[in-house]
């Protein structure tokens, strides 16, 4: 399958999109399974719950939005790959973060939480076909295939890791 086109998913996820260079998607998944475990592994503790400014996501905050996030567009991709013809809802990722109490969560619990997701994202990958990588449904008002919401996926959280390595660490 090929990298997908401007078309396949709204002009806002171009960011995550560009953050996927491979023309390969299963083997990004594959890759994400240790960048995200590296990097994860490389914060500190005592800087889970800092927040680089006033108003702005602590890192704990942060992995809570990528593990909703993850869960959110993997629903996507399963419902458009089985052939929803219902529009899905978008979410507010601020109402999202604001109603999570992640002062209660257990830090290294979130971290293993966002690996097995990631973990499922790729079993759920391996096991479509190239009919449902090419399907596509609506989210948000906005059109979008199972294969973009793949680079989607790995694209967000890479995202959120540059700015985790630039702002944060």
């Amino acid at each position: 399958m090929a990298r997908p086109e401007p078309g396949d998913y709204a002009p806002f996820y171009e960011t995550y999109v560009s953050l996927v260079p491979k023309e390969d998607l299963m083997v990004e998944i594959h890759n994400s399974l240790t960048e995200i475990y590296e990097t994860l592994e490389a914060i500190p503790v005592s800087k889970i719950d800092y927040a680089y400014a006033e108003g702005k996501w602590t890192i704990r905050q942060m992995l809570q939005h990528m593990i909703d996030t993850e869960r959110v567009f993997s629903y996507r991709a399963t419902a458009f790959a089985r052939g929803e013809q219902q529009g899905l809802p978008g979410f507010d990722e601020n109402a999202y973060a604001a109603a999570a109490d992640v002062t209660i969560r257990n830090f290294q619990e979130m971290k293993e939480e966002l690996l097995i997701l990631r973990r499922s994202v790729h079993f759920m990958y391996k096991g479509f076909t190239l009919e449902a990588l090419m399907a596509a449904g609506e989210a948000n008002h906005n059109r979008v295939t199972v294969n973009a919401l793949g680079y989607i996926i790995v694209g967000h959280v890479r995202h959120h890791f540059r700015i985790l390595k630039e702002r944060y660490l």
